[in-house]
């Protein structure tokens, strides 16, 4: 019964939030400056989350596998090459790597 409360009140804050943006869009306008820095905050969190995820493992440098994968990944995205196949060269990459030895 401890849980159930504290769990409702995620349901309902969780589906306000999510009927909150389209019945609010319309009636607020966000300025450019603020559009620019949300555009620009979503971009710093992304490179944040694949910078901590690639380079470390608990609190260890992962070694060099995982960032030259996901560099290889990052050279084909901007290549425009197809999702799966940036995946799988990035995987390959990673796995060759530490197949021969690199960590």
């Amino acid at each position: 019964m401890n849980l159930m409360i504290p769990l409702i009140a995620l349901v309902v804050g969780t589906y306000a939030l999510r009927i909150a943006g389209p019945a609010l869009r319309t009636r607020i306008t966000i300025s450019p400056r603020i559009d620019r820095v949300m555009n620009t905050s979503v971009a710093v969190v992304f490179v944040a989350l694949v910078a901590t995820s690639t380079l470390l493992v608990g609190k260890d440098f992962a070694g060099f596998a995982a960032p030259i994968g996901v560099t290889v990944a990052g050279i084909l995205a901007w290549r425009k090459a197809p999702f799966v196949v940036i995946v799988i060269a990035a995987a390959a990459t990673t796995a060759g790597l530490r197949w021969i030895g690199v960590n």
